[in-house]
């Protein structure tokens, strides 16, 4: 008969403190590196993150280990962390290998840039996205690992709340924006959750909240994705202006904006924050229309 598995132990604040000396680290302002200190927490974000034991999880940036070892507890196939600070990334192995041992085998790390990296540097293709993303390149590394990793179809992201409530607003909402846009091209995104800045070290000035979202097929067009998001970028650029004056240089000029935009069955004298990301697509596909 084997052996029972030995219970993970999760980290508590004194463990984090303790790890983070150990190892010389100072959280970097500069990497936006606030550490989870509140076992509660990571459970929790495990739990909703729904894992099966086929699933390959990529957690960026998962610095002294907290949710890195409540998603091997969780029961996934393996781990895959990214992250860019070579002392965490030194230090997380045998971490789990004392709190986690039988599990240990499961993890897999890599010095990286999560900006940078794509299918070949990681050892397995990932399926889900979990992480505590630092938040000065939150939206960027959620948008990279999209278009350069088809597999993942899934994810929970913690960001600033700021942020992650730009990412999944609609059109018409106050804050939506690019952000908005560029990740409905690759998936439908919801909040899910709150989290209080108490449960970090060192506690940051604003809340956290989670942001989960689910892959889907981009809109149908005859535009590049490239193509697009240059139209949505100009479009934002000048977010007072109406469409028509805002993408006057994207268009060559304000009558050709309003000529394209009409031919799209767009309201010229609207505005950017009003269209959806297949009007974005129906938009940019006018143009590779009137230019083929």
């Amino acid at each position: 008969m084997a052996a029972a598995e030995r219970p993970v132990r999760l980290l508590r604040p004194a463990d984090v403190r303790e790890l983070a000396a150990r190892l010389g680290v100072r959280p970097s302002k500069r990497l936006g590196q606030n550490f989870v200190i509140e076992a509660g927490t990571v459970r929790k974000i495990a739990a909703q993150a729904a894992l099966r034991p086929d699933d390959v999880v990529l957690e960026v940036g998962p610095g002294l280990g907290s949710l890195t070892l409540a998603l091997l507890a969780a029961g996934p196939a393996r781990v895959v962390a990214v992250e860019l600070d070579r002392a965490l990334a030194a230090g997380l192995p045998p971490t789990v290998a004392d709190r986690a041992p039988d599990l240990a085998g499961r993890l897999a790390v890599l010095t990286a840039d999560a900006l940078q990296t794509g299918e070949r540097d990681l050892p397995e293709a990932p399926s889900v996205l979990v992480a505590n993303l630092p938040y000065n390149v939150a939206v960027p590394v959620v948008l990279h690992l999209l278009a350069a990793l088809p597999s993942l179809a899934r994810g929970l992201v913690m960001v600033q709340a700021e942020v992650a409530e730009r990412m999944c607003a609609a059109p018409g909402s106050r804050v939506y924006g690019t952000p908005s846009v560029k990740l409905a091209w690759y998936a439908q995104a919801r909040l899910a959750g709150t989290v209080p800045r108490t449960v970090f070290w060192p506690v940051p000035n604003v809340d956290s909240r989670l942001v989960a979202f689910t892959r889907h097929d981009p809109p149908v067009t005859t535009a590049s994705r490239t193509e697009v998001f240059a139209l949505v970028d100009a479009a934002f650029g000048q977010r007072r202006k109406t469409l028509r004056a805002a993408l006057a240089g994207w268009a060559g000029s304000a009558a050709e904006a309003e000529r394209l935009l009409r031919a799209a069955g767009l309201d010229p004298g609207a505005r950017g924050e009003s269209l959806s990301v297949a009007e974005f697509a129906r938009l940019a596909s006018a143009r590779t229309i009137t230019s083929s």
